[in-house]
């Protein structure tokens, strides 16, 4: 099986965040479920976030995936969520923090509710890191900071120790980063590996074929 089949399709990440999303939230937050009514259903805004940002081409060399949800608090109030998962960047491109802020500033103007974004990382630039956006001319200054999340720094060890469901997709994308050449029995063993780790955790029928499907 070539790299090219391998690679993880943008489609199987909308797929993926809505059948863990909880579990994305958890593993995001560790105060979760203190702060999000988690028994209430998600509401997943493709629909409205596309009349918001039409679909467009992102140019040779960049791929991402966008997700918004709306979300409740334990106050009964609505809160949004925006997962960015950028999967190809284009080295040097610097244009993820502009988007970031674009995308808040938008939603904002349509639904006056709160917001928190987080981007994930999964390309392959280690120099990639982007977590802030910043303007500034002649006393007028703007500031946006939003959470930021590199699967290429992380440790296989610690997401392997981690119970939670999503971390089976960042060990999933990190392990197809950093065995890009690997053999197709190679990639055999590291699949099975994985679906070793993921038994291993507690999840429903759904979240594990779902991951199943992922991988």
């Amino acid at each position: 099986m070539s790299p090219r089949r391998r690679r993880v399709d943008d489609p199987l990440w909308k797929s993926i965040l809505e059948q863990t999303f909880s579990h994305f939230l958890r593993f995001i937050f560790p105060e979760a479920d203190a702060v999000f009514d988690l028994s209430k259903p998600f509401d997943y805004l493709d629909k409205e976030f596309e009349t918001l940002f039409p679909p467009e081409s992102t140019g040779r060399g960049v791929r991402y995936v966008d997700k918004l949800v709306k979300v409740y608090l334990k106050d009964g109030r609505e809160q949004f969520v925006l997962c960015h998962v950028e999967i190809q960047s284009s080295k040097g491109n610097g244009d993820l923090a502009e988007r970031m802020l674009r995308y808040f500033y938008r939603i904002w103007d349509r639904y006056k509710a709160p917001i928190t974004a987080i981007a994930i990382l999964a390309d392959e630039n280690g120099g990639y890191r982007p977590v802030v956006y910043r303007q500034e001319f002649m006393g007028t200054s703007l500031r946006y900071d939003f959470n930021s999340y590199k699967i290429m720094d992380q440790e296989e060890s610690v997401i392997r120790a981690n119970e939670n469901p999503f971390s089976v997709i960042v060990l999933t994308a990190l392990l197809a980063i950093k065995n890009k050449k690997i053999s197709d029995e190679g990639l055999k063993a590291i699949k099975h590996d994985l679906y070793d780790d993921m038994i291993n955790r507690e999840m429903d029928k759904d979240t594990r074929q779902g991951l199943y499907d992922y991988h």
